[in-house]
């Protein structure tokens, strides 16, 4: 019997330690003051500025210092002002980690009780991104509402090969209405290599040439990347 009541008494510890290293998640009501762009707001929350990352999705840029303006950045933060701007905003914290690497919050928003989040996504906006357990409580519906809107080829889903696995890829934005796909790349050695929509490093590969077949990338010296 002692060694029952001790059992219990361990699993008892563990369920309360447990529960209270968790993190609330109720809906806490914030005073919106700008909206970044697609993904990105500032917030006043418990009496402080902060500024806001959307837990599991990524937009479009529309100012990166490295990457620019990328296509359908506008059309994400000119949407994620009207679904906000207006309304009663809150924010919904998920159970893990709380900032990012860069001192942003990471939440869930809602404008007048509608998740913003599942709203940019059905738009085409928004890809479901940086899925990082246990921040990841809404992560199937998402999945499912860009399921529908990559069948539908709303917005973003429209254009091949322009969403990655890494974000969004303006060059093959650019060749949409060109059957010259394949990039050529010159790399710090001088080698020439060509890569093909399939590949792994295809969205990560800024080119300096494009080709049409892989016929036409051989003829001009490129070698297939070795993937």
């Amino acid at each position: 019997m002692k060694k029952l009541w001790i059992s219990l008494l361990t699993v008892t510890v563990f369920l309360v330690a447990g529960c209270t290293n968790q993190q609330s998640t109720a809906k806490e009501e914030v005073e919106l003051l700008e909206v970044i762009d697609g993904d990105t707001i500032r917030i006043e929350w418990n009496g402080e500025e902060a500024t806001v990352r959307y837990l599991l999705v990524d937009t479009p840029e529309t100012n990166h210092p490295r990457l620019g303006k990328q296509p359908y950045g506008e059309e994400a933060k000119e949407l994620n002002k009207e679904l906000l701007e207006g309304k009663t905003i809150s924010i919904e914290l998920d159970i893990g980690e709380r900032y990012d690497d860069y001192g942003r919050l990471l939440a869930y928003v809602y404008a007048d009780g509608e998740r913003v989040q599942d709203q940019l996504i059905a738009a085409g906006v928004a890809r479901v991104a940086y899925a990082y357990p246990p921040n990841i409580k809404y992560l199937n519906e998402f999945e499912r509402i860009q399921e529908t809107a990559r069948n539908q080829e709303v917005g973003i889903w429209q254009y091949d090969y322009y969403v990655t696995d890494y974000g969004f890829d303006a060059s093959s934005f650019d060749q949409q209405d060109s059957e010259c796909l394949i990039k050529g790349n010159i790399n710090r050695e001088g080698d020439k290599i060509y890569h093909v929509p399939s590949g792994r490093y295809y969205s990560q590969t800024n080119p300096e040439e494009w080709f049409c077949s892989e016929k036409e990338a051989k003829q001009a010296g490129f070698r297939k990347s070795m993937e």
